[in-house]
């Protein structure tokens, strides 16, 4: 892939899917209706992979990086004030893996990489509330902050085998990445187990000389129910835009969905989307400059025995188009066990076989995940 620069600030999640998996927040202040928490996530892997591509020499590389997740440090701010609850979070996502495949050894200084995936304000009332600022889009949110795998490493063939700053764990290889942009969302009250968010989007660029006169639109809305001895939850998301160029248009949407049901220490899920107009490389909100179709699924399968979680997953990206035109074709298998050593320690022991039409990456990841 040619667009390094991109992928280099690839580091996916949000602390509300984070919260959900491995950490709780510390209050630093709670008083008057009003507090203030800070949260954070660190992590870092011993990475072997081993690559084949036709006409290529095989490659065998060991990395000492951070996984699917940067580690990062959030803020958050709460106030009860007239009858409203009026918020906020920023947080900063920051890489330790140094070393970039691109910079030669003058070059071969620190690049932590800092930035900004979130920075927005709430407004909640029984109108159900208002987002404004910049998060993670809605078109395949579900889908990547249910992956099992969220805490892991995954593949890295969708960069580069090596995986140069990031990996992607199952970003093109079962679905989109939701890029973190500015928007206006609203959210409704929730309705028995029934949620539904509908966003205002920058729209991204086609070029620098296209024609963009109306914002993205996303949508998603879930359904989430328990049942005698478990849960379940499914959710469907929408995804659209228009750009002109040249005289001539390009419409990029899309549609994610996906099923969640856990009992007796099991979990299965199945997720998938279809969509045209945005590649094939795992970029939910980036457009390409035809309509190819990309479509994507993920099945797992997960068992939890007291602090520790078994995980099966497969899933694979078909179709759409890179920035040259040709089709990237791409399925991941895993196998991973997470222990947690206590509430704010995890251990991750993870195998990955990551394959194209032309070439194959095996990877064995050890890693450690402390969370606050």
């Amino acid at each position: 892939m040619k667009n390094n620069n991109i992928f280099k600030l690839l580091p996916i999640a949000a602390a509300v899917a984070i919260s959900a998996q491995a950490s709780a927040a510390i209050t630093l202040y709670d008083q008057d209706a009003t507090t203030f928490s800070v949260d954070g996530l660190f992590n870092t892997f011993y990475v072997n992979s081993d690559s084949s591509a036709d006409g290529a020499n095989d490659v065998s590389q060991s990395r000492v990086k951070m996984g699917f997740l940067p580690n990062y440090i959030g803020f958050n701010f709460s106030k009860e004030i007239e009858g409203l609850t009026v918020g906020g979070r920023s947080s900063l996502w920051i890489s330790t893996s140094d070393t970039d495949l691109n910079r030669g050894a003058e070059d071969a200084g620190t690049e932590t990489l800092i930035d900004a995936r979130q920075v927005y304000a709430t407004v909640d009332g029984d109108f159900g509330q208002v987002l404004v600022g910049k998060d993670f889009g809605l078109f395949n949110r579900s889908n990547i902050f249910g992956d099992e795998m969220l805490l892991g490493f995954g593949q890295t063939m969708t960069v580069t085998d090596d995986g140069g700053n990031v990996s992607f764990g199952n970003i093109g290889t079962g679905y989109l990445y939701p890029m973190p942009n500015s928007q206006i969302t609203y959210r409704m009250p929730a309705m028995g187990g029934f949620n539904l968010a509908v966003g205002l989007m920058d729209p991204n660029k086609r070029s620098a000389a296209s024609e963009e006169s109306r914002p993205r639109i996303e949508a998603e809305g879930s359904y989430a129910l328990d049942f005698d001895g478990g849960s379940a939850k499914g959710w469907l998301g929408y995804m659209n835009q228009e750009s002109k160029e040249a005289g001539t248009s390009l419409t990029s949407k899309g549609v994610s969905y996906g099923l969640n049901v856990k009992f007796a220490g099991v979990a299965l899920t199945a997720s998938g989307f279809t969509a045209e107009g945005v590649g094939a490389a795992g970029l939910g909100n980036i457009l390409t400059a035809d309509s190819a179709e990309v479509d994507g699924k993920l099945l797992q399968a997960s068992y939890t025995l007291g602090a520790t979680r078994l995980v099966v997953s497969k899933g694979d990206n078909d179709g759409g188009s890179t920035d040259g035109g040709a089709e990237l074709d791409l399925k991941n298998k895993t196998l991973a066990v997470f222990h947690s050593v206590n509430s704010n320690l995890i251990l991750v022991g993870e195998w990955d076989k990551a394959e194209s039409a032309t070439a194959e990456t095996t990877t064995v990841a050890l890693g450690a995940v402390v969370t606050f």
